[in-house]
């Protein structure tokens, strides 16, 4: 099994109480502790405003930070989970993907998606489009993306988006251009774009929807003729881990002290709910054998995220030479 590691970059409430100015240490640190270990890659989100509230605190711009971890690290390949499509041009999407993936030397990975957070597209000034329109743009921009990093250049008069030419270069460094992560578990549309396009999937990480999905993504590859087996399932998991059942008590409790100030009572309530009921909740063998059964199914990348780990690496590092031995 793979394994990554989310940078924490304010967007999930993970950097307050640190100064701005120390931020891009903080982050920068978390990635070159990556680097320095058994994980492949790390990944950060992209998103404008906070979840699970908007607030005044910190969301650092994913693409500015692909670029500086790009000159920053040497090893570790770079992600997000996932780039929305709307938010961005995709030819100058794809310009900025490919010059980062220059800079660091042919590292980069797109993570790409519909986008789904109403709050900040309305706020930003992109609208709300309805599912259908923005996932219509989601395969339109991804065909747009895939002819200028193969060729230089993209011509396409589409619905969404109309590009004349446009050209990219230099072209990524990587053969065959930046490899697509196509991010969402939509049945009918978005697992058929994955088909048809993505070298990765990433949806759901619990053990019965993982089966699911991968099931409908069979049917899709089946139905389009592409190779199943050629695409790497991966999914991104809240890890709580402890030495023993009391440790992992405590993390939750640290989880809602750290969320309470931010967040009205009941939607805090909702949010530790999500950290406790996740699949990779438990001490380092429990964890562990869950991660051998997702691994069974056909998960075999696991993008992960420590929801203390800007303050307190006793998490991760439980993680990294405990559980990580067992499936790398």
């Amino acid at each position: 099994m793979r394994f990554g590691l989310f940078v924490p970059q304010g967007w999930r409430l993970d950097l307050t109480g640190i100064e701005p100015a120390r931020q891009w240490q903080t982050m920068l640190d978390i990635a070159r502790y990556a680097e320095n270990g058994p994980y492949e890659s790390v990944w950060v989100y992209d998103h404008f405003h906070t979840v699970p509230v908007p607030t005044g605190e910190a969301t650092h711009e994913a693409w500015t930070l692909m670029a500086a971890l790009a000159a920053s690290t040497s090893r570790v390949r770079l992600g997000q989970m996932c780039t929305c499509m709307g938010y961005r041009n995709p030819a100058y999407l794809a310009k900025v993907a490919a010059t980062t993936d220059v800079i660091s030397g042919g590292r980069v990975e797109m993570g790409i998606g519909a986008g789904w957070y109403e709050h900040e597209w309305r706020a930003y000034g992109y609208g709300f489009a309805p599912a259908g329109q923005r996932l219509g743009m989601l395969d339109e921009g991804v065909q747009i993306m895939r002819q200028l990093w193969t060729t230089g250049t993209a011509t396409l008069d589409g619905k969404h988006y109309q590009v004349d030419g446009a050209r990219c270069y230099p072209l990524p460094l990587q053969e065959g251009g930046i490899p697509l992560w196509i991010a969402g578990g939509g049945e009918k549309k978005t697992l058929r774009m994955a088909a048809r396009y993505a070298q990765y999937t990433n949806f759901a990480g619990g053990a019965e929807d993982f089966k699911h999905k991968s099931e409908v993504l069979a049917a899709h590859c089946r139905d389009l003729g592409t190779d199943f087996d050629a695409i790497v399932r991966s999914a991104n998991y809240n890890v709580i881990i402890g030495e023993t059942e009391k440790d992992v008590a405590d993390r939750l409790a640290w989880i809602r002290a750290h969320y309470e100030p931010h967040v009205p009572a009941d939607v805090l309530e909702n949010s530790v709910a999500s950290f406790r009921n996740g699949p990779l909740v438990g001490t380092p063998e429990q964890v562990a054998e869950r991660l051998t059964e997702l691994r069974g199914l056909g998960m075999t990348y696991a993008i992960t995220y420590f929801a203390d780990i800007a303050y307190d690496r006793t998490s991760v590092e439980l993680f990294t030479n405990r559980v990580i031995p067992e499936l790398a």
